[in-house]
This record gives structure tokens, C-alpha cells and sequence, in this order.
């Protein structure tokens, strides 16, 4: 390996080779074809390659493209690269070129001009075309219209009516879905670097403003050699806990205020994702404690259901019965079985669990994967729905009382009679916001919680404890 290669990714370039054989042999014989990220438009802003494209490629470098011609289970790749002129390489430095590329990369280099002529010919030989899309995460994969991807595949089927043109990335993700020891080790330092600022956000003194706690998460990240944050962090007071992706981060943080902290660094591309929810005063008042613990045992719940062959459904369920019957049990909902009608659309009579009243509070689910995207591919999703070795993901349970959940109701006899019952025991909660969330990897031995913060209670405020009283 170059030295170019490892100060950018320190994965062996054989495993970048090995995950483009196990995706030639899942396809057997056609074209596969991924875009990278461009050039930001905006200009003055870091560039970051996309997921799917740098796991195949390692190219971390903007407006490139990669085809995979593959027959009989076995692979040709190429890279074609974008070359970049003289006076802006003085701006943004130089670029990986089709002379350098297979050293830098493992890759044949091929010009970028080259691209559309090659997709030609490749088109008329009768091979399907794998389409990777372009998309920075596959949760909104689906508003992708615009893309280079699109724009190209939509040629090539105008140009050559006969051609077979298939999505791809579900094909990607599953080979994505099981991590090697290289990518647990990037994990864990991501995890570790997250831990860290976590810690730093917890011994923050006297802060003002939800902008100081995430300064000092993300100060953290970067000081530990995070390349970003992994997602938009997210720290929100008050009535802001209960906004499951509030980005402000702007609000004042008052004494009373519990603080909900959903943040995570990115290491190599690789994303941490962990929440803790902490008392700005240092001190949990009565009602934040109940609601914590209560998520805490949930989230405990399900992590003694998530060991190697346990169903992943079957800890998502445990972690709902917990809370549900510690919601029934403060009078936050009418009883564990007891239902409303959503203020979104739902099929009730077709799905009666999704229309229980302790949903209003607990809107989210637990469990997802981690790795080169924060909501990344898990094994159980392409086989027995278990959890599997190799599997890197959070358990994330949470509950939100806020009055506004009730406003938002609409006004039909069985809300009516929801709202009566539990509104003054809401109002009692008012603005409680708990999430915690942790990152846990499935090895040999079974589950690895490995972001190893402050969870418990007495944990927290001890910690909190150390913070150093000063007048600004």
C-alpha cells in the first residue's frame, strides 16, 4: 500500500478487493456502475465521499466513477477519474490519476471523459446494469431523480430499449451488512472518540445555551482526530428533548432543564452514534428519574434479548413491553393495552400495536446498524432476522411527555377520553425527554456494548458533580 493510502484509510487495500468479489459473486454476470460524490457545489466546504462508493473503491477523492464488469462471478473493475487543472490544484490540491490510480487505489484508472463511450459499448453486449445510486444515505434513496446515476441509467435505457437495468444497492448493503475486524476497529475508535466528547459535554460548567454543550461534544471530536460529526448533533432543553432530530442547538439551557445529547463522531468514515440525556442542573428531579430509569431498563431489556441468534424484532418488542408498562403504571396512558387514533395515518384494525396509546410517547424504534452511514445495513435484515457476528449497531429507546403530543390529537370520542384521563399526569412530566442510546458490536463471545459513557443515574450526577462552578 502507498503511503497516500494509508494516511487517508488505514483498511488494507485487499479488503476494498474482497468486498468487490463478494458483490461480483452475488451478481454473476453484468455491469455495475456507482458515481462518486462531486465536487461541492458551494465550494468552501470539505468534501466527503459517499458511502456505498467508498466502500467498494476506498476513492476518497471528488467526481469520480467506478463499472465492474463481471462475468461468471468474477470482476474487471475500473475507476475513471476526473482530472483536475493546474491553477485549481493549488486551491484543492492534486487528484489521483489513471497512471497512479493502481497504485494509490488497487484500481485500473481510466479518464473521465472516457465514461459515456464505455457504458455504450458495454450496453450493446447484452449484460444486465447493476445502478448504484448516487445518494448520501439510503434513508431518502428514494427522492433520488436528479443524480448523475439517474440522469445516466435514464440515457442509457432511452439509447438502448432492451437493456436490463437494476438497482443495485440492495446487493451493496448486504455485503455492507457484515463488518470485518478492520471495520470494528474504526468503529470502536469512533466510539471512543464519542465517549469522549460526551464526557466533555457532562463536566461543561455552568452552560447558557445548548450551542456550548455541543461545542464541547464536537470540540472533543475533532481534537481526538474525528474527521466530523457523523450526523447533525443534536442538544436539545426542555421542550427540544422531545424534537427527535432538533438541529438548532440554539436555545437557552435553564436549571430544571433536562438536556437531550444525540451525537456521534465520524473516524475514517465510519459513524459512532450514542445519546445521553443529563440534568442541567446536575441533579435529576423525581419525575426526570422515573422517566430515565424507565428508559434505561428498557434499553437493558433489549440488550439481554440481543445476543448472537436472538430475533432483533424479539428486542425491539421487549424493550416496548417494559415501557409500556412503566407508562400504565404513572398514569401516562389508560392501561397497557389501551389505544387512541394517531395523529398520522395508520390502518388500526390492521395494525393494533402501532395504535396503542404508549406509542403517542415512544414514536420511535431502537434498533439500527452503524458503519460507513449512521443508519447502516444489519445481517438480520437479509436472512433469519437474528442478530449475527460481525453485526455493529444501537439500541436506542426513548420517551417524550409534552402536552403538545395531546394538542396534536385529533378531536374524536376516544382521545377525548385519552386526554381527560392522563392530561394532568402529563402536565406533571411536562418536557421530560429521555433517550439513551449505545453502540454494541455481536462478536464470538457474544454482545459488546462499546460506548462505555455515564448511563446510570448516580453515574451521571457524579460525574456532573466535577464540573468547576464559575462566573463568566
Amino acid at each position: 500500500m502507498t503511503a497516500r493510502a494509508q494516511s487517508t484509510d488505514s483498511l488494507p487495500l485487499a479488503e476494498f478487493a474482497a468486498r468487490r468479489a463478494a458483490l461480483a459473486a452475488s451478481i454473476d454476470s453484468g455491469v455495475v456502475l456507482a458515481y462518486g460524490a462531486r465536487t461541492p457545489v458551494h465550494d468552501f466546504s470539505a468534501f466527503f465521499q459517499l458511502p456505498s462508493f467508498r466502500y467498494l473503491t476506498n476513492y476518497i477523492e471528488p467526481d469520480g466513477a467506478f463499472v465492474m464488469v463481471v462475468r461468471g462471478g468474477k470482476g474487471e473493475s475500473t475507476l475513471y477519474l476526473a482530472p483536475v487543472e493546474p491553477r485549481s490544484a493549488f486551491y484543492y490540491g492534486e487528484r489521483a490519476t489513471p497512471s497512479n490510480s493502481e497504485a494509490r487505489y488497487g484500481l485500473r484508472g481510466r479518464a473521465f471523459a472516457a465514461l459515456a463511450g464505455d457504458l455504450d459499448s458495454l450496453a450493446r453486449t447484452g449484460l444486465p446494469f447493476y445502478h448504484i445510486p448516487d445518494v448520501e444515505t439510503t434513508d431518502f434513496a428514494q427522492l433520488d431523480s436528479l443524480t448523475r446515476g439517474q440522469e445516466t441509467v435514464k440515457r442509457l435505457g432511452a439509447a438502448h430499449p432492451s437493456l436490463a437495468i437494476r438497482n443495485a444497492m440492495p446487493l451493496v448493503l448486504k455485503v455492507r451488512a457484515k463488518k470485518s475486524e478492520a471495520e470494528l476497529a474504526l468503529l470502536r475508535r469512533a466510539i471512543e472518540i464519542t465517549n469522549e466528547g460526551h464526557r466533555a459535554a457532562m463536566l461543561t460548567a455552568n452552560p447558557a445555551h445548548e450551542y456550548e454543550l455541543k461545542a464541547a461534544l464536537e470540540f472533543e471530536f475533532t481534537r481526538r482526530g474525528a474527521e466530523r460529526p457523523a450526523y447533525g448533533s443534536i442538544v436539545g432543553a426542555g421542550a427540544n428533548a422531545g424534537t427527535l432530530h432538533y438541529m438548532k442547538d440554539s436555545d437557552p439551557v435553564r436549571p430544571g432543564d433536562l438536556v437531550l445529547m444525540d451525537a456521534g463522531a465520524e473516524f475514517r468514515g465510519y459513524a459512532a452514534d450514542v445519546t445521553r440525556t443529563i440534568p442541567v442542573s446536575g441533579t435529576y428531579t423525581p419525575e426526570q428519574r422515573e422517566i430515565y430509569q424507565l428508559v434505561l431498563d428498557a434499553q437493558k431489556t433489549a440488550e439481554r434479548m440481543s445476543e448472537p441468534g436472538m430475533n432483533v424484532r424479539a428486542a425491539t418488542d421487549s424493550s416496548v413491553a417494559v415501557r409500556v408498562r412503566g407508562l400504565a403504571a404513572l398514569g401516562l396512558i389508560e392501561s397497557d393495552t389501551a389505544t387512541y387514533d394517531p395523529p398520522w395515518r395508520v390502518n388500526c384494525a390492521a395494525s393494533p400495536a402501532q395504535c396503542q396509546q404508549a406509542n403517542l410517547w415512544m414514536i420511535h424504534g431502537i434498533t439500527h446498524g452503524i458503519g460507513l452511514a449512521v443508519h447502516d445495513p444489519m445481517q438480520g435484515s437479509y436472512s433469519d432476522g437474528t442478530f449475527q457476528e460481525g453485526d455493529a449497531f444501537t439500541i436506542e429507546p426513548g420517551i417524550y411527555i409534552s402536552t403538545r403530543s395531546l394538542d396534536a390529537l385529533p378531536d374524536t370520542p376516544k382521545n377525548r377520553k385519552f386526554i381527560a384521563a392522563v392530561r394532568e399526569k402529563v402536565q406533571r412530566y411536562q418536557h421530560v425527554g429521555v433517550r439513551i442510546e449505545d453502540s454494541y458490536i455481536i462478536t464470538r463471545q457474544g454482545l459488546e456494548r462499546i460506548s462505555i459513557v455515564p448511563r446510570e443515574i448516580e453515574e451521571i450526577e457524579a460525574l456532573m458533580a466535577q464540573r468547576r462552578r464559575f462566573q463568566p
